[in-house]
């Protein structure tokens, strides 16, 4: 059975940065808009980028250790197929992203093992982006 499809609003203050970077970086295809919004299709769910003035969460995120590394908090993204997290990983390194963390394979060995990368938004939103070889490990203790 498919995961009902999220919808998730964030802020932007730069709107046509962010357009770019979701839809030409990501090639999340666009839907409704305004002068203010814009909706994605982001994995199968919907994204709006709303025009708002910058917070104190895009200048400095907080961060949590996770498994040796800062991890940013807040964070947002999906859970994607292994060749789909792969095929995505290649085409950000192809296009010169620049990740707060590098893709890699996070819990190796132990429950809930995953890949997993992080990286900003212009607007300094941070997203996560991971996949599992064993998706029953997605909420295994």
């Amino acid at each position: 059975m498919m995961p009902a499809p999220f919808h998730l609003a964030i802020p932007v203050y730069d709107l046509p940065a962010a357009r770019h970077f979701y839809g030409e970086v990501f090639g999340c295809a666009e839907g409704r808009s305004s002068e203010r919004w814009v909706d994605f299709d982001f994995f199968g769910h919907q994204l709006v980028i709303h025009e708002a003035p910058k917070m104190a969460h895009q200048d400095a995120a907080h961060s949590n250790p996770v498994d040796g590394h800062d991890v940013p908090v807040p964070h947002f993204g999906v859970v994607l197929g292994w060749g789909e997290w792969e095929a995505l990983a290649e085409r950000l390194r192809q296009r010169e992203t620049a990740f707060v963390i590098e893709p890699y394979v996070r819990f190796q060995g132990q429950v809930g093992e995953q890949a997993t990368m992080f990286l900003l938004d212009p607007c300094g939103n941070a997203l996560e982006f991971k996949a599992f070889k064993d998706i029953g490990q997605l909420f295994a203790k």
